[in-house]
């Protein structure tokens, strides 16, 4: 076994998502995975607690980008505009390189109830972080729950739009394109 190459962590996320999207998530053991990227099982454990987690990895680092991005929002923009800058934020994180990695692993949650529930559960943590970086810009409820709610719906959506086969607008221009939808909604 290569256990000391650099790149575990990688070697087993495309791993996993192999196995996921080959033969399902609950059919897929830790074992598995270990062994089809040439590691130990332990060495899985040291890089994630669960194989649930191979796919929800890097959800602090986006839920990050979204506040941070409200952080650094220039002074008087409207809650909306707020709302929009973090979901602009998530724009770095969903790069043209990580799309193919973006639509296999949407293929996989998409085939489990348990991986579609955990994803909701991450949509709904982004609204509640979002909510939250709103009111510390001194947006006041229920403002800043509608506001993030309405940033994460679009967020979601373009999401599924920038996974989708043949797609080839970058997600800032799918998010641009859904924000102008939304608002004309309003």
């Amino acid at each position: 076994m290569a256990r000391w190459e650099p790149g575990a962590k990688q070697r087993l996320q495309l791993a996993a998502l192999d196995l996921f999207v080959e033969q399902g998530f609950e059919a897929t053991t830790v074992a598995e995975i270990a062994g089809r990227a040439d590691l130990t099982e332990r060495t899985f454990y040291r890089h994630f607690a669960d194989k649930r987690e191979v796919l929800f990895d890097g959800q602090d680092v986006l839920l990050h980008a979204f506040v941070d991005a409200v952080a650094e929002a220039p002074d008087g923009a409207s809650p909306r505009e707020l709302a929009e800058a973090a979901v602009a934020g998530s724009g770095a994180f969903f790069t043209d390189e990580r799309r193919p990695w973006s639509r296999r692993r949407q293929q996989a949650i998409e085939t489990e109830d348990g991986l579609r529930e955990r994803e909701s559960l991450k949509m709904g943590a982004l609204a509640s972080a979002v909510a939250q970086a709103l009111r510390d810009r001194g947006v006041t409820d229920p403002a800043a729950e509608l506001a993030a709610d309405a940033a994460i719906s679009v967020f979601r959506v373009s999401f599924v739009q920038w996974v989708a086969p043949g797609e080839t607008r970058g997600i800032r221009d799918i998010q641009a394109d859904l924000f102008a939808a939304q608002r004309a909604l309003a």
